[in-house]
């Protein structure tokens, strides 16, 4: 059960002064529209007032306006009303002006990159004011900044300490060349991105173990994916992400951009273009594939597919 506050409203008939001015307030809220002239805001967020004060104002020209208090039941209209305060595309625009000023960091002096990741950082706090359900598109804009903040710090104060919270190690890959890894059975697209990792830039002689309970790993394997493994989620990055970072591969842009929709696909945030592509044709080849091991092998050769195309891609864009 989720309860909400609603506004009805029904305008006065071209009164467009009066629509436009009642939309930006309440837009400004971070309300989402049921309906033409329904606007919800959860019960629990401050800007509830704000509806109250938008009636008034519809009231006082002649329009109808009501407020009342909604609560949803039901487990799909529940998802259907929580879709709508969704923030992710936002968020993904702000990781966009976050990843400009990053290239635009060397050519600023010290006063002018202060000054623009200070409106970043402010852009992000009023969004995360109107983000009523935090997701994983606010943990991906939050760790962008702090990793701005950091570029701007080193390139600008060189000396003064970074923050250092939840960050995968650099590790010599030579370590970890024919040696056993182990997961979870039933591969899935986080797992299935790692296998192919690690096969094609990690260990080539890597081999397989599945298990379904953590008592059936084998010693000495090399756990991913899983609570307590080597290699697994750190902060909002996924394992495949945690990997690329770990043995100095995140500087790749296919791999990253391949690593933007396996985390979109695993844990949600902000949408990527290709994902739904990416899926599609996981979900096919596991329907028809006996076992884990064909799953990863066919598996493979999509990644490497999308690998290349991203790589082809990114070139032609740096010409």
């Amino acid at each position: 059960m989720t309860a909400f506050h609603t506004l009805l409203t029904s305008l006065p008939t071209g009164n467009s002064t009066l629509r436009m001015r009642v939309w930006r307030a309440l837009k400004s809220t971070g309300c989402a529209v049921l309906r033409d002239g329904v606007y919800i805001l959860p019960a629990s967020a401050p800007q509830v007032p704000a509806l109250a004060e938008a009636e008034a104002a519809v009231r006082a020209a002649g329009g109808f306006a009501m407020t009342a208090e909604l609560t949803v039941t039901a487990p799909a209209q529940v998802a259907h009303v929580l879709g709508l305060f969704d923030r992710g595309r936002e968020y993904g625009v702000l990781v966009g002006r976050i990843g400009a000023a990053k290239l635009a960091l060397k050519r600023l002096g010290k006063r002018r990159a202060d000054t623009l990741v200070e409106r970043l950082r402010r852009s992000l706090g009023d969004l995360a004011e109107i983000d009523f359900f935090q997701s994983q598109a606010h943990m991906q804009a939050k760790a962008a900044l702090s990793t701005l903040e950091q570029e701007a710090r080193a390139l600008h104060s060189p000396g003064e300490p970074r923050a250092v919270r939840g960050r995968a190690r650099r590790l010599d890959a030579v370590k970890f060349r024919d040696r056993t890894w182990t997961t979870r059975r039933d591969l899935w697209v986080d797992r299935l991105a790692c296998v192919w990792l690690i096969r094609r830039f990690i260990d080539r002689n890597a081999k397989y173990v599945w298990f379904v309970r953590p008592s059936d790993r084998p010693r000495n394997a090399i756990g991913f994916d899983y609570d307590g493994a080597r290699f697994t989620h750190v902060a909002s990055r996924v394992t495949y992400e945690v990997m690329l970072a770990s043995f100095g591969l995140d500087q790749d842009r296919a791999l990253a951009a391949l690593g933007d929709a396996v985390r979109y696909l695993d844990v949600g945030g902000i949408p990527v273009t290709d994902a739904g592509g990416l899926e599609t044709i996981l979900r096919g080849i596991k329907s028809g594939a006996r076992g884990d091991d064909e799953t990863a092998l066919e598996a493979g050769k999509v990644f490497d597919h999308f690998y290349a195309a991203y790589a082809q891609k990114h070139a032609a864009a740096a010409e």
